[in-house]
């Protein structure tokens, strides 16, 4: 087959890259140009470093590179989603996005347009081969707990040390290069200054849960549910510490509160799941599953309800203990032990 890299100068695109090349596949580089800084946000977008770097492990494997410009394409599908998601107060998740959206997306269009059979990455997960059914998904959680990305719905089977020590073996340039930090391929720029660049501050009250002013925030968008740090308004006279539990757009009013173990609007066990993907197993059908609400976090036993919506398939997800902080606009993820199943978007969550 002949398979595009998608190289973004990282040592993980190496490694996947030198493996197929060692497995005799007919493997090509590509280097997807999303972003280039062009509004000059504080921090530090490396892109022409990055595919610098990707270019110099494609010559050492002798394949043959291209850099591929999808700016347009990132700014409409991952750009104007996360910002249109802020404006309305919920939280979106970039990464996410550019998963299903660039690479999965926009980049597979591309590279069957251009003879490609397939694309690959360097995402940590594993691929089942232990002949379960067709109807079952071939994805299962990567062997390193710190970089498993099922969550994000990619594809690898290596711990991060085995791989940087097999690019090691292979002499590759990426070897010893950082990993990258920061909103998917646009570098290491803080949230918060990539959005005031294109989202005004809208000043207003931060009251607590009788709605007493206790100070104020800079617009809302640049707060999210269960947010502890840079609020704003000091500890009460215990010491204890304030959280954000709600946002009420209407008065353009944060809403705080003393985090305990039963703070109102900061634990929910139901919740409603739209915008449903499945990577092969039919979630049409209720069944139990562990579900994941946030990258890194513990998968928690739930019980999954489906319905079918004009817009496509939802669901009703009842934990089985109480979450903290399930955050509209997030990603939940499926699971059925380790095996991914799918995952949908947080669209209202539910306070008994």
């Amino acid at each position: 087959m002949r398979t595009l890299v998608a190289m973004s100068g990282g040592v993980d695109s190496s490694v996947a890259a030198a493996l197929l090349v060692r497995e005799g596949h007919d493997v090509s580089g590509a280097y997807m140009k999303n972003w280039i800084n062009e509004e000059n946000i504080i921090g530090h977008c490396p892109w022409q470093q990055d595919i610098e770097d990707a270019r110099a492990v494609a010559d050492q494997l002798s394949l043959d590179f291209r850099v591929v410009n999808l700016m347009e394409e990132y700014r409409e599908k991952v750009v104007k989603y996360l910002l249109e998601g802020y404006t309305q107060g919920i939280t979106p998740n970039p990464d996410v996005m550019c998963n299903r959206e660039m690479k999965f997306g926009v980049l597979w269009d591309w590279a069957r347009e251009n003879g490609f059979d397939a694309i690959a990455t360097g995402h940590y997960a594993r691929k089942d081969e232990g002949g379960r059914m067709k109807d079952e998904s071939g994805i299962l959680k990567g062997l390193d707990p710190n970089k498993d990305q099922t969550y994000f719905l990619a594809m690898g089977h290596l711990l991060k040390p085995q791989v940087r020590e097999e690019a090691r073996k292979l002499g590759l340039s990426t070897a010893e290069k950082k990993d990258s930090q920061g909103i998917c391929f646009i570098g290491e720029v803080k949230m918060e200054d990539f959005l005031r660049t294109f989202v005004p501050d809208k000043p207003g009250p931060i009251v607590n849960l009788e709605g007493k002013v206790l100070g104020e925030h800079r617009g809302l968008h640049l707060y999210t549910f269960g947010q502890r740090k840079g609020i704003g308004v000091a500890s009460n006279l215990h010491k204890q510490a304030y959280v954000v539990v709600a946002k009420r757009p209407e008065a353009n009013e944060l809403v705080i509160a003393i985090e305990r173990p039963d703070t109102p609007l900061l634990w929910a066990k139901r919740c409603i799941i739209g915008g449903i993907s499945t990577t092969g197993p039919d979630l049409s059908a209720a069944r139990r599953i562990e579900a994941m609400p946030r990258y890194r976090s513990p998968a928690a036993a739930a019980a999954y309800k489906p319905y079918v919506r004009a817009d496509g398939l939802a669901a009703e997800l009842v934990f089985d203990e109480a979450q903290r902080a399930l955050t509209p606009g997030q990603i939940c993820a499926f699971y059925d032990g380790e095996r991914l199943l799918g995952g949908g978007v947080f669209e209202e969550i539910c306070y008994e």
